[in-house]
Order: C-alpha cells, then sequence, then structure tokens
C-alpha cells in the first residue's frame, strides 16, 4: 500500500524521497528488514500466548534422542511467519499485480489448511489431525486457483524480442517486443532452453492441454508444500532450508523482471515479475527471524501452519516465474526427505510381503530420523543440511550460464 501512496506523493506534489518507493532493491531491503522484526519482535509474545493456550506439541516416542525434552514445545508457530511474510508483501509491494494475489492467496490458503490440522491436533487430542482427504482437497483447490489463473489471466505473459528492419535511408535494426499469452516454461541446463507446454501436449487436443497444465501445476504445489512439511522434523530444519530455497527465487525473480538482465543472460523476460522479489524478502526475513526462536533448542514449532504455507510459496514461485523444472535441485532437501519415505514405506510394505516381515532402508524415515538414529547430533544434521542445500542452491544458480 506505501507504493501506491509514496507513488501519488511523487506525482502529485513531488514529496522529496518519495520516488525511492520506485526502486524494488530498495522497496525489497525494507520488506526484509520489516519481517524480520515482526518475527522477532512480536514472536515472544506469539510464544507466551500459546503457552498460556497451553498449545504444546505432542510427542510420540520414536526413541530419538532429546525427543521427549521437546514435549509441550508450543506449535503453531507458523502464525507469525505467515504474519511476517503477508504484511511487508501489503506495505511494499504493487498489491494489485496478480502474481503477488497468488501469493497471498497460497501462502494464507495452505496456512489455514495447516492450521487447521494443527488445531485438530492440539486442542480436540487427535494425534492424526486433520484427515489427509481434506488436506489434500485443500491443496487441489489452492493448485486450481493457482493454474487456470496462470493459463488463463490476461495479465501472465513473456516478453517475446523481436528485431524489426526498417529502410528508409539505408537499413535501420530497431529492437522490438511484444508481451504474449504463452504457456512456456525453462529447462534447465540446455541451450535452447524454452518448453512450450501447449506444443507437448498439442497432439491431445485444445481441450485437454488446460487440464493437463492445472493438474501439473496441483501436484507441483502439493507435492512441495508436503516436502516442506516432512522437512518440518528436527529443530531449524524447515526454516534454514526454506530461506535459503527464499534467497534463490529472489534472484531468479530480480533477473526474470529486468529487461536489461534478462536479455544479457537470455533469460526469459516476464513482465511485472519484479515484485516478486519483495515477496521472496519478505518470506527470507520471515524464515530467518523464526530461527531465533526455532533453532536448537527450540522455544516454538512451525507447525503444519507454517511448513504448508512455506512450502506453498515456494512451489507458485518456481511456476510463476517458469522454473518449476529446476524444483527437483533447488528443492533437493525436500525432495530427499520425500524420497526417503516413500521408499522406507514402499520396501517395508514389499518385503512384509514377499518375506512375511517388513525390512527397512534406513533406520528411521524421514532422513533426517535417520541420522538421529545414527547418534549424529541434531544441530550438526541441521548445519549440513543447510550446507547442502546452498550448494543446491548455487548449482540451480548456474544454470543461468550452465547449458
Amino acid at each position: 500500500m506505501l507504493y501506491y501512496l509514496f507513488d501519488y506523493l511523487d506525482q502529485a506534489v513531488n514529496f522529496p524521497g518519495a520516488g525511492v518507493f520506485r526502486y524494488i532493491s530498495f522497496r525489497a531491503g525494507m520488506a526484509a528488514v520489516v519481517s524480520l522484526l515482526i518475527t522477532i519482535t512480536f514472536g515472544k509474545y506469539l510464544i507466551s500466548l500459546l503457552q498460556r493456550k497451553q498449545v504444546g506439541e505432542s510427542i510420540r516416542d520414536l526413541g530419538l534422542e532429546g525427543q521427549m525434552e521437546k514435549k509441550g514445545t508450543p506449535t503453531m508457530g507458523g502464525l507469525i511467519i505467515i504474519a511476517a511474510i503477508i504484511f511487508p508483501t501489503l506495505l511494499f509491494a504493487q498489491v494489485f499485480n496478480i502474481y503477488i494475489i497468488l501469493l497471498i492467496i497460497t501462502t494464507v490458503g495452505l496456512g489455514a489448511i495447516g492450521f487447521l490440522d494443527d488445531y485438530i491436533k492440539v486442542f480436540k487430542k487427535n494425534k492424526e489431525g486433520l484427515a489427509g482427504r481434506f488436506k489434500i482437497v485443500g491443496q487441489v483447490a489452492i493448485g486450481v486457483i493457482v493454474g487456470l489463473t496462470l493459463y488463463y489471466h490476461e495479465d501472465v505473459v513473456v516478453r517475446e524480442f523481436q528485431t524489426s528492419v526498417s529502410i528508409e535511408e539505408g537499413v535501420v535494426e530497431t529492437p522490438a517486443f511484444k508481451d504474449v499469452k504463452s504457456a512456456k516454461t525453462t529447462i534447465p541446463f540446455m541451450k535452447n532452453n524454452e518448453l512450450n507446454y501447449e506444443e507437448v501436449l498439442g497432439f491431445l487436443g485444445d481441450s485437454m492441454t488446460p487440464i493437463l497444465y492445472v493438474l501439473l501445476v496441483t501436484f507441483i504445489i502439493t507435492a512441495v508444500s508436503n516436502g516442506a512439511n516432512i522437512t518440518d522434523g528436527i529443530d531449524g530444519l524447515a526454516a534454514g532450508t526454506s530461506a535459503i530455497i527464499g534467497l534463490t527465487i529472489a534472484i531468479f525473480a530480480y533477473i526474470s523482471g529486468n529487461a536489461i538482465f534478462s536479455q544479457y543472460l537470455n533469460v526469459m523476460f516476464i513482465p511485472n515479475s519484479g515484485e516478486l522479489v519483495i515477496f521472496c524478502s519478505a518470506f527470507v526475513g520471515a524464515c530467518v527471524g523464526f530461527l531465533w526462536y526455532n533453532a536448537y533448542p527450540a522455544q516454538v514449532f512451525m507447525g503444519d501452519t507454517g511448513s504448508l504455507s512455506l512450502g506453498g510459496s515456494i512451489a507458485v514461485l518456481s511456476l510463476v516465474l517458469r522454473k518449476e523444472l529446476l524444483i527437483p535441485v533447488l528443492c533437493g532437501i525436500f525432495l530427499i526427505e520425500n524420497l526417503s519415505v516413500i521408499l522406507q514405506v514402499s520396501y517395508f510394505k514389499y518385503t512384509k510381503k514377499k518375506y512375511g516381515e517388513g525390512r527397512r532402508i534406513f533406520k528411521m524415515s524421514p532422513l533426517h530420523h535417520h541420522y538421529q538414529k545414527s547418534g549424529m547430533a541434531e544441530p550438526k544434521i541441521v548445519t549440513r543440511f543447510w550446507i547442502l542445500g546452498i550448494l543446491l542452491a548455487i548449482l540451480t544458480l548456474a544454470t543461468l550460464k550452465l547449458r
């Protein structure tokens, strides 16, 4: 909202310094600072409120070292993460930007699903929480909204640069461009790195392409949000990993929304996507600020309220920037954690059916619990996962040139 206020002050009354709000870098910096201050300042009040309401984590004894000491630690801390993302975004971003609207819907929507899950666990004393089918329905609903908007909304375009030749007093080449509706995405590590879903799926017919695109978007949002949820198993792991991913996406957003940088790096230019840098900055600030209280030993857990909204936001950011095919690399930690559960469960069922006794690949899944069972200290596991996350982020950024 402040963007529109200062834009008016700059144009109408030439208010000194108001023009600085036109710069994405300034607004992104302010969003990060405000987000960080919100989580650190109000985090302690939220923790106190949760403690008074006895909103404590129910712990199942899995035989992990230090596990039972966490019993009663306040959960639902994701509320402060959501507030620290949404409030600075509303303050500093162009809130009528379609991409910002989609991200606010995703963050709040998935946060609401997670909140309901946490509420049932804590207040209804049901350790299973919200039934899986209802959780999936909510995620699918968000996916359908995002998918249909990205496919049909008139403001979701890519800019195609051309060279027009005019002959008047000789041959003169002038750069030209047009903004077009397109279902293009980026293929990492490829020289001609654009793929058009409409061309790939065209043989199925015009009516099937949008349906399959929406299904793909829904799958990505569901998978990444669940991946973040599974990763949130030890202190600081999900928040720190999400901060690394968010910072990486912010760089992509800045490049994709800047005509000069996108042309220089031969990256798809997406008009109005630069505003996503403000959201990403608030996202990173919220995650880092939350670590103030969530780092080992955690004073509060984010719960499904936070993990689902963080994962969903990452998925939508990747989709908007046409970088969804980079998710397996950028969100490699989430992928590894997800795969460890899938492999463990599948192998256990297979061996039980074949040998009459279930066998395991890991000592426990998700993967971080395997290392806990192996005797590794919790802070060491988190730090090593962060290092791996940083390496994956660097590899993701390298795709800008590595083709």
